[in-house]
């Protein structure tokens, strides 16, 4: 299986500028999964919630959805994304698996971030694990990555591979910690962060960055610079993450005791 991440800089409520950047770098790519950043086509320094809410889109009628459904029926892969998502008079930030059949799952982040709390309402989906070009994957969003129950539940629920959309604006933790992720829970892990800064009137964000691809055990398998678009792809093998084996005496799932964990 070939997984991968595209990092660049979205230009801030600018959706369809987005999506033909996404067209531009994309096409052709030989990719079963890539992974987009997190709000990857509306940008992310809202200045209220009723700025997000005219920028968000319903996935079920929306052009960016349908232009990246194309995109993975063009060239035969699929992307997992962020996307601002509008439903009724909520709106989530959430993670979409897009398909050539269209939009195949949706996670709403359970972690929000400083801000976020202000615009965004909390996630209500259940973490679910889907299974695409033979792997099995579980979606996750940015901050989730210091809630190490949503690895591992992740995980618990046979999730091979980690897709992590990102808007990381704190320098290293979370690259460091989703190694941490990888060695405990023995899965792949794609983080896709953007670069740059979204400069508006009530101020300006800057974001970090060195979106990674991590192996089980925590190996670290490519890192994109901090400053700088970069599309990668690795070939991998999802089977590798069902050896849950540490030593030849320990399982880190089968010598869990969550008897003792409550």
């Amino acid at each position: 299986m070939r997984i991968g991440f595209w990092q660049f800089r979205p230009r801030f409520g600018a959706a369809a500028h987005n999506l033909r950047q996404a067209r531009e770098a994309l096409s052709g790519v030989a990719a079963d999964l890539l992974v987009l950043p997190e709000l990857a086509f509306t940008g992310y320094h809202f200045r209220d919630r009723a700025e997000l809410m005219a920028l968000a889109e319903d996935p079920a009628a929306s052009p960016t959805v349908e232009g990246l459904s194309g995109l993975c029926r063009e060239n035969g892969f699929h992307l997992v994304t962020g996307f601002a998502e509008r439903k009724g008079d909520k709106v989530y930030n959430s993670a979409l698996l897009i398909g050539p059949e269209g939009l195949v799952a949706t996670y709403r982040k359970l972690h929000l971030f400083n801000t976020e709390k202000e615009f965004f309402d909390p996630g209500d989906l259940p973490l679910r694990v889907v299974e695409v070009a033979g792997a099995r994957i579980g979606m996750m969003v940015c901050f989730d990555w210091a809630f190490p129950e949503v690895a591992r539940t992740l995980t618990l629920r046979g999730a091979q591979v980690l897709c992590h959309p990102s808007n990381l604006v704190l320098s290293g933790y979370c690259q460091q910690a989703m190694l941490t992720r990888c060695l405990e829970n023995r899965v792949y892990a794609v983080t896709a962060n953007r670069f740059g800064a979204d400069v508006r009137p009530h101020g300006t964000l800057r974001f970090t960055g060195r979106s990674q691809i991590v192996a089980p055990g925590g190996v670290l398998l490519v890192r994109a610079p901090a400053q700088r678009r970069r599309l990668e792809v690795v070939e991998i093998d999802p089977a590798t993450a069902d050896d849950k084996a540490i030593t030849p005496r320990n399982d880190l799932l089968a010598d869990r005791r969550p008897e003792f964990y409550a």
